[in-house]
């Protein structure tokens, strides 16, 4: 018997089996969209970042707070996808609710590195109550002179349609708008394109968060940053022309 074979049962190797044709699949949608092509590489880029990021040697124990929560969206990135092309894509959606989380986190900590400290060394119940998710929200929209609640409105859409049970959670398990609910991975290119681009957008994010933290003059980073600012530059001039810098 070969090593490995008759592991797991037949029906979790079929469903392997059926995940793999589907990655083929959107593979092909990938190539031939652009735009799909220009999120993964921004995801990439952002990737490539954190892992430099956590290579920086460091007894700032601040800076080494950034650096894990860095790691945690280069995991999760690959998680979600993984699951992506694999045709999970409520699964995928769910864990980029993650990265929309610590993205703002980052956000915040960069505006004010005396936060991470506070962070870092509160109990449960003090950093419920300065460090929850919607507090976060509102001191960021605060700070910034935010009045359109764009942050709670993403952070919502993700929880409806993947993050809690709910009755919009089922738009996401439906290969066709008006269809029926499927169970198992499937794919099809709208559903694709929905979660990669988000996933592009997030990915200019946490790029943005990690290169507010790494220290300019240190060489070794250089190529990682110059990479992912070049493959923002592409990514801005294709979805937000104006805003191009």
């Amino acid at each position: 018997m070969t090593k490995g074979q008759n592991v797991i049962p037949s029906n979790l190797a079929s469903l392997h089996g059926g995940e793999e044709q589907l990655r083929e699949k959107a593979l092909g949608i990938i190539a031939g969209d652009q735009r799909l092509r220009l999120h993964l590489a921004i995801v990439e880029a952002a990737m490539d970042l954190a892992n430099i990021f956590r290579q920086f040697d460091t007894a700032d124990e601040d800076l080494k707070v950034a650096q894990v929560l860095g790691m945690r969206t280069f995991n999760a990135f690959g998680a979600s996808l993984k699951l992506a092309l694999s045709g999970y894509h409520q699964n995928s959606a769910l864990i980029l609710r993650d990265v929309l989380e610590i993205v703002f986190l980052l956000t915040l900590f960069s505006g004010d590195r005396a936060l991470i400290e506070r962070w870092r060394l509160a109990d449960k119940r003090a950093r419920m109550k300065e460090f929850s998710p919607v507090k976060v929200r509102e001191v960021l929209d605060a700070r910034d002179g935010f009045t359109s609640k764009r942050r709670a409105e993403m952070y919502e859409l993700f929880s409806e349609l993947a993050g809690h049970p709910t009755m919009k959670s089922a738009w996401m398990m439906r290969p066709q708008k008006d269809g029926d609910a499927v169970i198992g991975p499937f794919m099809e290119a709208t559903a694709l394109e929905a979660v990669i681009s988000e996933m592009g957008r997030l990915a200019v994010q946490v790029g943005e968060q990690i290169n507010a933290f790494l220290p300019a003059d240190w060489t070794s980073g250089l190529p990682s940053r110059l990479a992912f600012a070049q493959h923002k530059r592409d990514w801005l001039s294709i979805f937000y022309p104006a805003a191009r810098n």
